[in-house]
């Protein structure tokens, strides 16, 4: 890996089976490197996948099988920006349709514990309104919502949407 700073991931045993998963799922994620242990150690044996270089979106990680000392949590998550509805959903499909877990306002977590926040570029364009009433209708409309729907997010910029109750 050539970038000064990298993102590790600690996983349980699966980094290079997340790292594959995703490499077919998101677009410029790559696998690029699968490193064995060298030696027995503690918790595994020479031959064990223990570190995997891959990118996200362009961004460099490091999976690293550490055992299941630490869990993942939303304190980190991957914010992807889409598009629109169709790649919003393709994301969000793959992710929770992988073993994952849909959760609120645009989060999802993969099985492997992992948090994203798959985020349509309207929401955000949306919510930062100088409109500070359409801005709070697109809020209040995001906060009823698992997956990020699109057009109930341009209805909420319409002034003559209610806010959502």
């Amino acid at each position: 890996m050539t970038s000064k700073n990298t993102i590790c991931l600690w996983y349980e045993w699966a980094a290079q089976e997340a790292a594959e998963f995703d490499a077919k799922t998101c677009p410029d994620r790559k696998v690029l490197a699968v490193h064995k242990a060298p030696a027995d150690y503690p918790s595994g044996k020479a031959g064990d996948v223990i570190t995997v270089e891959f990118s996200v979106m362009g961004i460099p990680c490091i999976g690293l099988n550490g055992g299941p000392v630490f869990k993942h949590n939303e304190a980190f998550s991957f914010q992807v920006a889409t598009d629109d509805q169709a790649e919003t959903d393709r994301l969000w499909n793959a992710i929770v349709g992988n073993g994952g877990e849909e959760s609120v306002c645009g989060w999802c977590k993969d099985k492997w514990g992992i948090s994203w926040q798959i985020t349509p570029r309207i929401l955000i364009q949306a919510i930062a309104n100088p409109d500070q009433a359409a801005a709070k209708r697109a809020f209040e409309a995001m906060m009823q919502m698992g997956k990020i729907d699109v057009a109930k997010i341009e209805a909420a910029l319409d002034p003559r949407t209610e806010a959502p109750r």
